[in-house]
């Protein structure tokens, strides 16, 4: 069978499945194995063979897999999920919003602000969009609806305020793009860095616009803190700020590689923690068996995508993709915009692990062979996951914001106020596209 039609035919097939909603990771292993074995078993230009297949697959199953998992960037996806699990358990997550908002001088809107500061500085020690988002939505949003804040104000502010994580350093979506792209985590990590402050900015900046338009969303009703009350809250967030040192400023000094400050910071965590008295050992031993499981569900999308990239090089698909687009003429820009409208659109139904594993093995190809530089185009996948992590029908933090508010507040409501963020997140986006020194300018300081 010629390998091409094979390969389009199983990417269709992946596509049906997805849309069927079934497991990604499930979805990826067996449209790879299938189509692996009819290659094996139906080479093109022979009569169909089964037993032509068992030997070369089995072979390849039993070594590829583990060979890939054993890969040493990998240590850091446990890591990172462990120290935000404990980060959260230690309470270091509420200390943080409440500082913040303490701080903070009485600016219009300053509560779902301080949410957004909050989970800017949560992220800088948790890799995950959706633990950020589901960990300042229990502190955040009862205490801005406590105060007369609107419900859309108050649950979209911290919804956008969690894809923060998917970019802000750590990021375990950075993480996954380095290892399948070959690409410095360390330098995408430090490529982050200025995006995700701008992005922090602009969410702002939408809270102001939205609060200056419509003053009844956020009452301005909260007293003035003294000076002693903000002395004892900047001494409340001396481990967020003493983590973030370790993994930012380690790897940006280069005394740390990111696999390294990944370790240290999960230690430190774990003794300020037990030090401060709020991390028993019964929470300890929790956040170990929750990153147990996170990571063996990012590990079997993982393989599955693995196997994926192997099948699409043997059918030789990819290289004809971009040979195809290259003969069309097409300006660089263009492609880039087909590129950033695919991901928009898979954003909406896919997680973000999910979507750079379902595609990179595509669309690196074509952005390698148009010039794009792979750090900065990663930066820009990022920021196109995070608008999909707002918008419907599946943006999972406004799912992760409905499960902790339950039926107080709906769905629409959650969508509606997440507009502004997301028009928010596309000028930002822009900038990056327009400027890419923004994403480059630490990485080529650095290296």
């Amino acid at each position: 069978m010629d390998p091409v039609t094979l390969g389009t035919l199983a990417l269709l097939l992946l596509l049906a499945l997805l849309i069927l909603r079934v497991p990604i990771g499930f979805v990826l292993s067996t449209v790879a194995i299938i189509g692996m074995f009819i290659i094996f078993a139906w080479p093109e230009g022979r009569a169909f063979n089964p037993d032509r297949a068992v030997r070369p697959l089995t072979a390849f199953l039993g070594t590829d897999p583990f060979s890939f998992t054993k890969t040493y960037s990998f240590t850091m996806v446990p890591m990172f999920i462990a120290l935000g699990h404990l980060a959260h358990r230690a309470r270091f997550t509420t200390d943080m919003f409440y500082a913040i908002r303490i701080l903070l001088p009485n600016l219009p809107g300053g509560l779902a602000i301080a949410s957004i500061i909050g989970c800017g500085g949560f992220s800088s020690i948790s890799g995950s969009s959706v633990a950020c988002a589901s960990a300042m939505g229990r502190i955040a949003v009862p205490e801005m609806l406590k105060y007369g804040y609107s419900k859309p104000l108050a649950t979209a502010s911290v919804a956008a305020g969690g894809t923060l994580g998917s970019l802000i350093p750590p990021s375990l979506v950075l993480v996954i793009y380095g290892i399948f792209t070959e690409q410095s985590i360390g330098m995408l990590f430090i490529a982050g860095i200025l995006p995700g402050l701008i992005s922090m900015l602009g969410y702002v900046l939408a809270i102001l616009f939205w609060v200056g338009r419509y003053p009844d969303a956020a009452p301005s009703n909260f007293q003035p803190a003294t000076r002693q009350e903000k002395w004892e809250a900047a001494m409340r967030i001396w481990p967020i700020v003493t983590i973030s040192i370790i993994v930012v400023g380690g790897i940006y000094s280069g005394f740390l590689t990111a696999n390294e400050s990944a370790a240290i910071a999960v230690v430190a965590a774990v003794i300020m923690g037990f030090m401060t008295k709020r991390l028993t050992m019964n929470l300890f031993i929790n956040a170990i068996v929750e990153t147990a499981f996170q990571t063996s569900v990012i590990f079997v999308i993982a393989i599955g995508a693995k196997l994926l990239v192997t099948f699409v090089g043997m059918t030789g698909i990819a290289n004809n993709l971009v040979e195809w687009t290259i003969g069309q003429d097409y300006s660089a820009m263009y492609v880039l915009f087909l590129v950033c409208l695919l991901y928009l659109i898979l954003g909406t139904f896919l997680d973000a692990v999910g979507i750079l594993l379902l595609t990179l093995p595509l669309t690196i190809p074509i952005i390698e062979a148009l010039g794009f530089n792979l750090i900065w185009f990663g930066i820009i996948v990022v920021k196109l996951i995070e608008v999909g992590l707002m918008t419907p029908p599946v943006g999972m933090n406004v799912f992760v914001i409905k499960s902790v508010v339950g039926k107080e507040i709906g769905l629409v409501d959650i969508f509606k106020g997440t507009t502004v963020f997301v028009i928010s997140d596309l000028i930002v986006l822009g900038l990056l596209i327009a400027f890419p020194i923004i994403a480059l300018l630490l990485p080529q300081a650095m290296y």
